[in-house]
């Protein structure tokens, strides 16, 4: 049993990307310290790889939405139910036109006239 209430957000897009931008990142150090241009951009170039790959296999249901999620679902060999219609709060989501989630309708203006006031019975009181 876990020792957390709570899920971290391993998945397979979050693991792959993780891979391959630190597979990226370490060309980048080699390129630093050989003052090396080619390696500085293949190491950049391995990194913005990493961050693509790393979107689709969100988008395509292998990454996670922020925010708790039912512990049946926690494992990252589970692919998200929801990465169809898209995550709410997720720019990830909303960058591929997933809106996702429940989204708040606008407020309608007020166009009728406000009730008029019941008729009560007052009552005297003290007179």
């Amino acid at each position: 049993m876990s020792a957390h209430p709570y899920d971290h957000g391993h998945t397979v897009a979050g693991w792959t990307g993780c891979g391959i931008a630190l597979a990226g990142t370490a060309l980048l150090g080699v390129g630093v310290c050989t003052v090396s241009g080619p390696l500085l951009a293949a190491g950049a170039a391995v990194d913005v790889l990493a961050l693509l790959v790393t979107w689709v296999l969100h988008l395509a249901g292998w990454g996670k939405a922020s925010g708790p999620r039912p512990r049946e679902e926690w494992s990252w060999r589970v692919r998200d139910s929801g990465a169809r219609a898209g995550h709410a709060e997720c720019l990830g989501c909303r960058m591929a036109g997933r809106r996702g989630g429940t989204a708040v309708a606008p407020a309608r203006p007020v166009t009728s006239a406000p009730a008029a006031p019941a008729e009560t019975d007052a009552v005297v009181v003290g007179g």
